[in-house]
């Protein structure tokens, strides 16, 4: 989708590594000016670096999308450097502690939730005031698989993913008539680092999660790039309030 969104800022959150990271890169192959934003520097510097290798103007600013004054002042950044917000892609997110529901620590639960959901809502918050003013945008929230399914031992990023899905249904509908669009994408077994520390290097455990998988293989990063920036595309002007599956067709079993 060269050329597809020219001229168009771009937003990605947890844009540091992972499905972030690939969506950063693919923004920036459309033609968009990339803002990344995490809470790691480290991890975003290779970011940057993919980023001015595809060309293009991008920015880092260091964000905890859990913290509402840093939040605010994201997208107040974003609106001063580049004057605009066209696209965001609300990715940020932790996967917590393993532990059945009885189980897990209350302190837990708090973090998973404050940054996944919570975390979310602060985005589209500001993304959406951004927008209105333009009459026009598109946002895409990160859920999972684990937001229209359930996920033994992670009680809290189930809740989490299953509310993004609920708020973003809420939001496309507020904002229909007002040029925005907003979806999400449910990414099922991706080759990600949240996949090593949930297998923990384990080989036995790794293939336990590909015996889940229909197609039989992991997805990698960009093929949910690819589907996030589609829906931030003109080709999906009549998609709003659709959580996508790209899951090599877990949830069709």
């Amino acid at each position: 989708m060269a050329g597809s969104l020219d001229g168009r800022v771009a937003l990605v959150t947890g844009g540091a590594a992972g499905i972030g990271r690939a969506a950063t890169v693919a923004f920036a192959k459309a033609g968009a000016r990339v803002v990344v934003a995490d809470i790691n520097a480290e991890t975003a510097d290779e970011t940057m670096n993919l980023l001015r290798a595809c060309g293009g103007e991008s920015l880092f600013v260091r964000t905890d999308v859990s913290q509402p004054t840093q939040v605010e002042a994201l997208i107040a950044g974003v609106m001063e450097k580049f004057g605009r917000l066209d696209a965001a892609f609300n990715n940020a997110g932790i996967e917590g502690k393993r532990a059945r529901t009885a189980d897990s620590a209350d302190s837990e639960w708090d973090r998973v939730i404050a940054v996944n959901l919570t975390g979310v809502y602060l985005c589209m918050k500001h993304e959406l005031r951004a927008m209105v003013r333009a009459g026009r945008g598109a946002i895409v929230n990160n859920a999972s698989v684990a937001g229209q399914a359930g996920l033994s031992g992670h009680p809290a990023y189930v809740a989490s993913k299953h509310g993004i899905i609920g708020l973003t249904r809420t939001a496309a509908l507020e904002y229909a008539k007002a040029g925005i669009r907003v979806n999400a994408v449910c990414p099922g077994l991706i080759r990600t680092e949240m996949i090593d520390r949930l297998t923990g290097g384990v080989p036995e455990a790794l293939a336990g999660l590909l015996a889940t998988e229909p197609v039989g293989r992991m997805g990698v990063p960009e093929e949910v790039a690819s589907a996030v920036v589609w829906l931030c595309s003109d080709e999906a002007s009549f998609v709003t309030g659709h959580a996508m599956a790209v899951d090599g067709g877990y949830l069709a079993q």
